[in-house]
């Protein structure tokens, strides 16, 4: 889905891009593949992130690319501290003599755009991963304060994205609330299918069965729908004591976040196997048997699910957008209403009940997910959408410390 503009399409040599996020956890696990597409095809890639170490800077230069830091804080709302942002990415901007700016997350889809723009970037590329917290419904309602940030939100999409030459959507309902719902002009827009997975990575594996596992990934975050989860490992336990259940990621710094007590107590008491923040998830998603992410949050479409559709699980998820692209209903797994636990408990019976049906299902899902979350197939679509072909190699330009 592409609306056309009067933009000329970037010319064929090469070019300083600078691919700019938040954490480097998600810029070497999302982005690692989508830079060696652009290295491989001559263009210097500076990697933009606000917790680099030694250990993260090495494994961004492994890729081919230039680790460059800056401050950003995600949770803030404080307006001189978001500009004070705008202002470093600008004078980087300006500094390295960027011809593309290619951001992504909410707060560098801004405020990066907005540094991008006042330094006069030649191409500016917005991708929307999901509309993020603002738009999240808690089982309470959305109360005043995030209606508030959401209006804010909406306000700063509205003066930002026309100032882009190219957006990226993951989600048809993403689409439909920014340019129906809340009416935004984005000169360029395409719809892709999701961040993708590299399916050599995540190969397939038959469904651990004896025992049934249940497996949650992600940010334990409450609106990932990990207490949900926790609620409902509990329920199952005290019926089918041999059921397990494992949770794989970490808590975080956000208001909301699980803490790290819970999970110990919930160790401790056997309701939950816990491995913490892992690098091999993909031995984890191939010993398990179903794939659970009861999430409440506004995602584009999980990263999490396509890794562990690709691996062969059947998926439990909720009827929100984003995680409604992961789901046939019935054929790979089953949508259930956000923050419902009973549901949530409904379904995970089933496959206990039903341990049959979950090879059947998984292997629907890695059709999906060679169908729909091939990263291989998702980057030459943004390639081709930003006509970046095979060419020379850019010389790069020294970061100040």
């Amino acid at each position: 889905m592409q609306q056309s503009d009067n933009n000329q399409p970037i010319g064929n040599h090469g070019k300083r891009i600078a691919v700019v996020g938040s954490l480097t956890q998600a810029m070497l696990n999302f982005r690692s593949d989508l830079i060696c597409e652009l290295v491989a095809a001559g263009h210097q890639v500076y990697a933009f992130a606000t917790d680099y170490c030694e250990q993260s800077q090495a494994a961004v230069r492994e890729l081919g690319a230039i680790p460059v830091p800056y401050k950003l804080n995600r949770f803030s709302y404080n307006p001189i501290s978001d500009l004070w942002t705008s202002w470093q990415l600008y004078r980087l901007f300006k500094q390295l003599r960027i011809d593309i700016s290619f951001c992504y997350f909410v707060k560098p889809v801004i405020f990066g755009t907005l540094a991008a723009w006042l330094a006069k970037v030649p191409f500016r590329v917005a991708k929307i991963e999901g509309l993020g917290r603002a738009f999240i419904e808690p089982p309470q309602g959305a109360g005043l304060r995030c209606r508030l940030i959401r209006r804010v939100q909406v306000g700063l999409y509205r003066f930002v994205l026309p100032k882009t030459h190219q957006v990226f959507l993951l989600n048809p309902d993403d689409y439909q609330d920014l340019i129906h719902h809340y009416q935004i002009s984005i000169p360029r827009l395409t719809l892709l299918s999701g961040i993708g997975t590299c399916l050599h990575r995540y190969p397939y594996h038959p469904p651990q069965l004896d025992p049934i596992r249940f497996i949650f990934v992600g940010r334990l975050l409450q609106e990932k729908g990990i207490r949900y989860f926790l609620q409902a490992a509990a329920m199952i336990k005290a019926q089918y004591p041999g059921v397990e259940f494992v949770v794989v990621g970490q808590p975080d710094t956000a208001k909301g976040s699980i803490s790290q007590q819970e999970l110990d107590d919930c160790v401790a008491s056997g309701l939950i196997v816990y491995p913490g923040l892992v690098s091999n998830v993909v031995d984890w998603l191939a010993q398990s048997s179903v794939f659970v992410l009861p999430s409440y949050y506004r995602e584009g479409v999980p990263r999490s699910t396509q890794e562990a559709m690709a691996v062969g699980l059947p998926v439990i998820t909720t009827d929100m957008p984003g995680c409604r692209e992961t789901v046939e209903q019935g054929k790979n797994g089953f949508l259930i209403p956000p923050h419902n636990v009973d549901a949530l408990i409904e379904q995970m019976r089933y496959f206990i009940d039903n341990p049959q049906q979950i090879d059947g299902m998984g292997r629907h899902s890695r059709q999906l997910a060679e169908q729909k979350f091939d990263v291989v197939k998702i980057n030459k679509q943004i390639m081709t959408a930003l006509n970046l072909n095979t060419i020379p190699v850019a010389e790069p330009t020294k970061v100040e410390s």
